[in-house]
């Protein structure tokens, strides 16, 4: 069966400076491939024979790297965005999308099984599911909790807050194209708002595993250290 994916690459990595100064976000190093590689030799690992990377800023580098994906025994292409689209605006453009479809954030690093991922997706049959991760906050000031006439009524110091976040990995059905406008800068945040209004089943599929965006000079450095001393955890070749 073929899979397809569209990886998310056209971003100007504006918190990662000035790392992204000389090089696309996508293409900064992890270990010894790029991340953006890394998520491409992970989408193989799991059956994904169609990718689609979506570039804008710097595209003709990662064009110059990835070209059709010969090398790689997989077809790659690219959706090249005029204008800044947001998260899911640059779906539009992409003519050829199947039924349902995977697509990511170019600057992912996680142990996500794709390839389980894709297939609740599938089982569930709703129209857009989410990878999230548990994550714990540790609120640094003594929080107070006060009824309708401000008297205290419960107080927390320094509470932890968990919380289910985005990885930045979804499944779609391609029903969604209906909802994006043309050439129109939509988000991720945008496309919720709009299913939460329609009263569409988003699913949420929790991961327990590693994930880590690497959006951040701090991330990113962890993420290089991390690599290297997981890399089985990443990459089986």
């Amino acid at each position: 069966m073929s899979k397809r994916a569209i990886i998310l690459a056209g971003g100007l990595g504006t918190r990662l400076k000035p790392y992204t100064v000389v090089l696309p976000k996508p293409l900064m190093p992890i270990g010894s491939y790029s991340i953006l590689e890394v998520i491409i030799r992970q989408l193989i690992q799991y059956k994904f024979n169609h990718i689609t990377l979506a570039v804008n800023h710097q595209a003709d580098i990662i064009k110059a790297l990835f070209q059709d994906g010969s090398r790689f025994g997989i077809k790659i292409d690219y959706s090249l965005e005029k204008n800044r689209l947001g998260t899911i605006g640059p779906l539009k453009l992409i003519r050829d999308l199947p039924d349902n479809f995977l697509l990511l954030n170019g600057d992912v690093l996680t142990d996500l099984d794709f390839e389980k991922f894709y297939s609740q997706h599938i089982e569930n049959k709703t129209i857009f599911s989410i990878a999230s991760k548990l994550r714990e906050e540790n609120i640094d000031y003594g929080v107070l909790e006060v009824d309708n006439e401000s008297f205290l009524k419960k107080f927390k110091e320094k509470p932890k807050v968990d919380y289910q976040v985005s990885m930045g990995v979804y499944m779609i059905n391609k029903e969604i194209l209906s909802f994006i406008p043309d050439d129109t800068y939509f988000g991720f945040d945008n496309l919720m708002i709009y299913l939460l209004k329609e009263n569409k089943k988003v699913k949420v599929l929790p991961h327990d595993g590693y994930w880590l965006d690497i959006g951040r000079p701090d991330d990113y450095l962890k993420a290089t250290d991390e690599f290297e001393k997981m890399k089985l955890k990443f990459l089986n070749d």
